[in-house]
């Protein structure tokens, strides 16, 4: 029986699982600045922990391409590199879609409730109530929301490291993007035809969000 796509608590989680998203979001959404220095000590304790687990979770953000180190210099956020962007919405061209067919397959009965949640969440996207970094927030939300309900942990994997990759180019051109509302509500379609059971039409709309998001990118450099 598949288990439901459900995040663990922070109880459940271990220091340095805590560690790793709390520095992994920050990274993303560049409130640690690309090429900013990096600060064992200072991270664990901002987020309350040891060096240990600080040091594990730097270890996966540099499998992730979030950090980069150095020697004899230090460790660093990486550079946001607009050229990547090809090459990251090739990937995502072709998985995003798999992940939502799989999703729209697979999905349980919580997953699909958990997906409802966020499309209600959306409609305070429509109605303007939302600042920016709360729509990236959400953004954010529904494609790991997405990527869980497919239930391949390899697909998932793949799919959250180059989503993070995609957001913080997103970011960096946040302030020249016309219509970031309109962007993060075209999940909501994506969410109804999975909900629905509706893997073409989920694979459709997860393709063409992502084929969206690179030209609205490269319309704004």
């Amino acid at each position: 029986m598949q288990q439901a796509a459900t995040e663990p608590t922070s109880e459940e989680l271990t220091l340095a699982e805590r560690a790793y998203r709390a520095i992994r979001d920050r990274l993303v959404m560049l409130e640690i600045r690309p090429g900013a220095p990096i600060n064992e000590e200072q991270l664990g304790q901002s987020l309350g922990v040891g060096r240990t687990p600080v040091r594990e979770a730097l270890k996966r953000l540099q499998y992730e391409r979030l950090i980069t180190t150095y020697p004899r210099r230090g460790t660093f956020a990486t550079d946001v590199n607009i050229t990547d962007l090809a090459h990251i919405s090739e990937v995502r061209q072709e998985l995003e879609p798999l992940a939502a067919a799989r999703a729209a397959r697979r999905a349980t009965a919580a997953d699909r409730a958990a997906l409802t949640a966020l499309r209600r969440e959306l409609e305070n996207a429509d109605s303007g109530r939302l600042d920016a970094s709360a729509l990236m927030h959400l953004d954010l939300q529904v494609h790991r929301a997405v990527y869980a309900a497919a239930h391949n942990p390899y697909l998932e994997d793949t799919l959250v490291r180059h989503d993070n990759l995609a957001t913080r180019i997103w970011c960096l051109f946040i302030d020249r993007l016309s219509d970031m509302a309109g962007h993060v509500e075209e999940h909501g379609p994506l969410i109804d035809a999975i909900v629905a059971g509706e893997p073409e039409k989920a694979a459709r709309l997860a393709r063409s969000h992502v084929e969206g998001f690179e030209r609205a990118i490269r319309e704004a450099i």
